[in-house]
């Protein structure tokens, strides 16, 4: 039986890679996106879904994890790339600020992986992947963008609180936090960077789909 795996962020680059890497593998795939501009490929595919859901909503977002589990019986993975970036140093970063980032990196994560946690625990076998940001670990790369950082920060102990609480369970958190990837924004707000260690949408596609395979691997 084909693994059913959700993808936040779909429309995004690395979504469309995502998107595009588990149905060549064989993946039932949901994704949700508010939009599918870059989705066109997958629309026809029998194994594809695209769902608009308000991430932010805690009530709605619990409902469609219900109704996929319901449909498809059983979840293997989740991709939980939808979040946000924001500039800021600590003299801007406002109350108004921090609960707009928690709510885009954290919030849209969380309200997706709580209910999954508790279903793949049930099976005994799930895989959520969160999506970091060097930023994050690095204090100097992130003072000018604090509470982006901050709130992806946030990601990392949640992983380590859910394998905590999973141990033995075969159910596996982990925050991917990449470089710079290599997209057509990133080339033009960065002309003069150095791309050569810059890394391609489809070759971090087949890191999450290693990591939702159940072969070992360690990432986190």
């Amino acid at each position: 039986m084909a693994k059913t795996v959700i993808i936040t962020g779909a429309n995004g680059n690395l979504g469309v890679a995502a998107v595009k890497k588990f149905l060549d593998t064989g993946y039932k795939v949901i994704a949700v996106d508010h939009m599918g501009t870059h989705l066109g490929f997958a629309a026809s595919h029998d194994n594809f879904e695209l769902r608009d859901v308000d991430l932010s909503d805690e009530g709605a977002t619990e409902d469609f994890i219900n109704e996929a589990i319901s449909l498809y019986g059983r979840i293997d993975g989740a991709l939980l790339l939808a979040g946000g970036f924001a500039m800021g140093d600590a003299a801007v970063t406002d109350g108004a600020a921090m609960r707009k980032m928690y709510s885009l990196n954290f919030e849209t994560g969380w309200f997706v992986a709580r209910p999954l946690f508790q279903h793949m625990l049930q099976n005994g076998f799930g895989r959520l992947v969160f999506m970091g940001a060097r930023t994050a670990l690095r204090p100097e790369a992130g003072k000018g963008a604090m509470a982006y950082a901050l709130t992806k920060r946030m990601l990392f102990n949640l992983a380590d609180l859910l394998n905590a609480s999973a141990k033995g369970k075969n159910v596996l958190a982990s925050v991917l936090a990449p470089g710079t990837i290599d997209t057509a924004l990133n080339r033009q707000s960065m002309p003069d960077a150095d791309t050569g260690n810059w890394i391609e949408p489809s070759q971090l596609a087949d890191i999450l789909e290693l990591i939702c395979s159940g072969k070992e691997v360690s990432l986190q």
